[in-house]
């Protein structure tokens, strides 16, 4: 195997060249960066092995150059850890909820740089390893799957249904929805292709509490439970990735009810916009994808004339542009600035 390869981004060219100095000594090889521009521009061109990386920089600091790499599955994968003079426990605590794996404290010495370099490549490869072998079981189990066609808007299974599948997206999109007393829905969730769907009500023992319907034309993989229940027995690997989406799933449920308790409607029309271009993909802080006005009204929980009157003034803003149910967000950052 080739040597490790280290980004330094530090805006101090002393620190940043002794840094460099002591871990090609210890046999990496380096490449440095005296800002976080300059940084992130070569984090996406060379995908070091990690990324140490100061916290107060001009114009973009180290927690805006962590959050732009998450943004790009091949950087958001490269251990990252921040440098900072700064020992404020609201820092580091900031710094760790961005996705920072590991913090030095300046002034630090060669032990401590060594051996928190070495611990974090050590665990990076350990979790790839699991990855790799959690992957080929998704693989395993979804070449198991039976592939069904399904038209927009139709049903795939409904609150309180037996769970008999597990379900995969091929190809389309599927909204996972609750319906209240009064038989409005709120939509909880939308899948797109290589996402699972389904699989929450198996894993807690209980029939399904919500419901999920095709938003377009696509295909879906069933798998049966009993093949699902199986894999998960004979290999924790997979237990655990189902285990990570459940908890995921439960913290996006989370958000969403403090979204929906504490911001105003067009605070909270933004954040869902917001994490459907996540979802769907963002390129150079642009998003493109396309959601029905009763479908983001449903997210939003609010009505269909106010998500009308709240897109038209954010199209008078340039915060979006619209076209039929197609929505363009030509700056997500501008979009995330919006205040209650």
């Amino acid at each position: 195997m080739g040597k490790k390869r280290i980004l330094i981004i530090e805006d101090n060219a002393d620190i940043r060249e002794n840094t460099a100095e002591i871990l090609e000594f210890s046999g990496y090889d380096t490449l440095t960066a005296a800002d976080g521009k300059e940084g992130v521009a070569i984090a996406m061109a060379q995908h070091p092995d990690l990324i140490l990386c100061d916290i107060m920089m001009p114009e973009l600091d180290g927690f805006g150059v962590l959050y732009l790499l998450n943004n790009y599955p091949r950087t958001k994968q490269i251990p990252f850890i921040f440098i900072t003079a700064k020992t404020e426990r609201v820092d580091i605590r900031k710094g760790m909820d961005l996705g920072a794996d590991d913090y030095l404290t300046k002034p630090f010495d060669d032990i401590e740089l060594l051996k928190t370099v070495e611990a974090r490549l050590k665990k990076s490869s350990e979790n790839k390893v699991n990855d790799e072998s959690a992957l080929n079981l998704m693989n395993e189990l979804i070449s198991q799957a039976r592939i069904r066609s399904y038209k927009a808007k139709q049903n795939i299974y409904q609150e309180n249904d037996d769970v008999s599948y597990i379900y995969y997206v091929i190809s389309g999109k599927v909204k996972i929805f609750v319906s209240n007393h009064d038989g409005r829905e709120i939509v909880t969730n939308v899948c797109s292709a290589n996402e699972f769907f389904g699989y929450e009500a198996l894993l807690l023992n209980t029939a399904h509490n919500n419901n999920a319907e095709s938003l377009e034309t696509g295909e879906i993989g069933l798998i049966r439970k009993e093949v699902f229940l199986e894999l998960l027995n004979k290999y924790p690997n997979l237990s655990t990735t189902f285990l990570n989406l459940l908890s995921n799933s439960l913290s996006q449920k989370d958000k969403q009810l403090l979204n929906l308790a504490y911001n105003s409607v067009r605070k909270r029309i933004a954040l869902v916009l917001i994490s459907f271009a996540e979802k769907f993909g963002i390129v150079n802080d642009q998003s493109k994808f396309r959601i029905s006005r009763e479908d983001l009204a449903n997210t939003v929980g609010t009505a269909n004339e106010t998500i009308s009157r709240n897109l038209s003034d954010f199209i008078e803003e340039g915060l979006i542009e619209k076209t039929g149910s197609t929505i363009s967000i030509p700056s997500i950052k501008k979009l995330k600035e919006i205040k209650q």
